[in-house]
């Protein structure tokens, strides 16, 4: 709790920042709530709890979403994010998280240069020819360049902006302050799982500050569809790539978003969206290592309807059980799986109280809706919002880690479609799944699970006899303890705390005045304004803990 409170004083001006902007659109409710207008005034940082009425008539999604952009790129990547929360937010809200863009003014080159000295050992117009000063793409966190390599090889670097770092880690920790404060204080957001989300965003976050772990990305890209000549990945250049550059090969191509300009260049578009939802579904149920991120921008066309995958710094790892998960549900989806599909989401409600009878109803209405649906006619993009919405209504989430997978596929369908509208990304799927499903049912495979099984249970066995002993030894010394965990009971603690640090004051500010009194009718001493001067400074001190008593006592009030 110190560590906590020393963190958010040193980053105390910025946390002013936030709270003046949350409450300049409408959300000082959510202030108060949390207690941050009590310890701003306590601090002697007044807020201006006025929102305009111009703001106010906009709706709640509009709101947050303006206040998000004023918030600065942490908080635009973190909304980012939650556009990939269809289980969590209503369309609206997904529909404004996604008008969110990570552009901000590039910075100019001369700020760059100690930066890119430092990271290479010398000036970079000595290691690359033909470098463009002024950058060809901007966003939060880096900027590109266009340079040659001393051979005329053409290549990109991707530069970080200066002094990003200490920025974006301020914002994080005052995120994970903030979001343990909404939890507390908010007990009906915690089915949000807020302080899991903002966890995996840092971490995403952090990754994506170290330039070279994007390098890292793109050659297991590299590897893992080496025996694929019709999917490129760029050449990384290790030899002047670091955590502040990343140096790669420069793909010429036709951009992703440029769909005409493919049509006139011959290219099979129909072709091309096969290619890349293949390419997405290899990533995720075989190799379970995938793009987080295909769409337009992110892709070029080439020649010879292949296709080549950038930006590679936003990625997903999927474990061997959450495929195993994703090609069950995905099955159920698709095959109108009414019993699969119940026991998955069940599994994925963790310690939430789930009314199964009215989760039943909602499920055999959803997939009531798409019987007699042919896989043509499916929008898998429909469909997961339609499960959303169930999932929202039952108080239910999707695991943090599987979130960003079902935006990825929700973004691979728009593309293809746009290359194709008749694309179907129900029609990829189900080979995948199937090859996902029964490949749990080859014979090396039932044997290596039936090994580690028998290991399991072997180690089990070895240990419950010494396990059995441990307990029956703490058990005669005492030193068995039973935990329960109460809700709020550390919320609790805080309170009964800060009553006992009231009541001691107000025992003291009393002993004060009672001792002062008795001062002031000895006579002789020192004299302050004629009056006996500790009597004097008592009396004094004494108002001034008064004073702090009454305030702290009404601002309470206030906030319950």
């Amino acid at each position: 709790m110190i560590r906590q409170t020393i963190s958010v004083m040193r980053d105390f001006g910025r946390l002013r920042e936030i709270a003046r902007i949350l409450f300049r659109y409408g959300w000082g409710d959510a202030i108060n709530r949390m207690g941050l207008s009590g310890m701003m005034g306590r601090a002697g940082t007044w807020l201006q709890p006025k929102s305009s009425l111009e703001v106010m008539h906009l709706e709640p999604a509009v709101r947050i979403r303006l206040a998000i952009e004023e918030l600065g790129p942490t908080f635009v990547k973190l909304g980012q994010v939650l556009a990939t929360r269809t289980d969590l937010f209503p369309p609206k809200w997904v529909n404004e998280f996604s008008k969110l863009q990570d552009k901000v003014p590039p910075v100019p080159f001369d700020e760059l240069l100690p930066g890119l000295e430092q990271a290479l050992g010398r000036s970079p117009f000595e290691v690359f020819n033909h470098l463009q000063t002024e950058p060809v793409a901007a966003a939060s966190i880096a900027q590109v360049h266009l340079a040659e390599l001393q051979d005329g090889t053409p290549v990109v670097l991707k530069i970080r902006r200066p002094n990003i770092r200490p920025r974006i880690e301020a914002d994080l920790r005052l995120l994970s302050h903030l979001g343990r404060l909404v939890e507390a204080e908010m007990p009906e957001t915690r089915r949000f799982q807020i302080g899991k989300i903002i966890g995996q965003f840092a971490k995403s976050l952090r990754k994506e500050l170290d330039l070279s772990a994007e390098g890292k990305n793109t050659e297991r890209f590299r590897d893992n569809f080496a025996a694929d000549s019709d999917i490129t990945f760029a050449r990384i250049y290790w030899e002047h790539t670091s955590e502040q550059l990343l140096v790669m090969e420069r793909i010429i191509g036709i951009p992703g978003n440029e769909m005409a300009r493919a049509a006139s260049s011959g290219l099979d578009r129909s072709a091309l969206a096969r290619l890349g939802a293949n390419a997405i579904l290899k990533m995720v149920l075989i190799d379970g290592f995938f793009h987080a991120d295909p769409h337009p921008g992110n892709v070029f066309y080439l020649p010879g309807n292949r296709l080549a995958i950038i930006d590679c710094g936003m990625v997903g790892r999927i474990t061997v059980q959450r495929r195993n998960e994703i090609a069950d549900i995905l099955a159920a989806l698709v095959s109108r799986d009414y019993e699969t599909l119940l026991g998955i989401l069940i599994s994925w409600s963790g310690d939430v109280q789930v009314n199964e009878a009215k989760l039943e109803a909602d499920i055999d209405e959803f997939l009531f809706n798409y019987e007699h649906a042919a896989l043509g006619q499916i929008r898998f993009g429909d469909m997961l919002n339609d499960l959303s919405s169930v999932m929202r209504e039952n108080n239910l989430s999707v695991p943090p880690d599987l979130a960003m997978l079902f935006k990825a596929l929700v973004t691979l369908e728009g593309l293809g479609r746009e290359l194709d509208p008749d694309f179907h990304i129900v029609e990829h799927l189900t080979p995948f799944v199937k090859q996902v499903i029964f490949g749990r049912y080859k014979p090396g495979a039932m044997f290596k699970r039936g090994q580690r099984n028998v290991l399991k249970v072997l180690d089990l066995l070895v240990s419950v006899p010494r396990d059995v002993g441990n307990l029956l030894k703490d058990l005669r010394r005492g030193r068995v303890k039973i935990e329960l965990d109460l809700k709020r009971l550390d919320h609790f603690g805080h309170q009964l705390d800060h009553s006992t640090n009231r009541l001691t004051l107000a025992l003291v500010t009393s002993a004060l005045i009672i001792g002062s009194s008795i001062v002031m009718t000895v006579k002789g001493g020192p004299t302050i304004f004629g009056l006996p001067a500790f009597g004097f400074v008592g009396f004094f001190l004494a108002s001034l803990f008064g004073v702090w008593l009454m305030l702290s006592i009404w601002d309470s009030n206030r906030e319950d």
